[in-house]
């Protein structure tokens, strides 16, 4: 089973919908657009979870190493 990560390389403002996208191996671009449908219709509650959300939720420990820096 996946674990929710934000996500290091796929990412416009915290990672969250590209961890989101990761997780559920989907566009990343679809999470994004339904998060701000769902925006509108919760009069900003949805963006409250999107802050907490992105607070507690950690990065991606695997797709933050860069193996560009290493010449062997």
């Amino acid at each position: 089973m996946k674990k929710l990560f934000r996500s290091t390389t796929d990412r416009k403002i915290s990672g969250l919908c590209g961890g989101i996208g990761e997780m559920l191996n989907i566009d990343p671009t679809l999470i994004r657009v339904l998060f701000v449908i769902f925006a509108f219709c919760s009069f900003g509650a949805m963006l409250f979870i999107y802050i907490v959300s992105s607070i507690f939720v950690p990065k991606s420990p695997y797709s933050s190493m860069n193996y560009n820096h290493y010449h062997y």
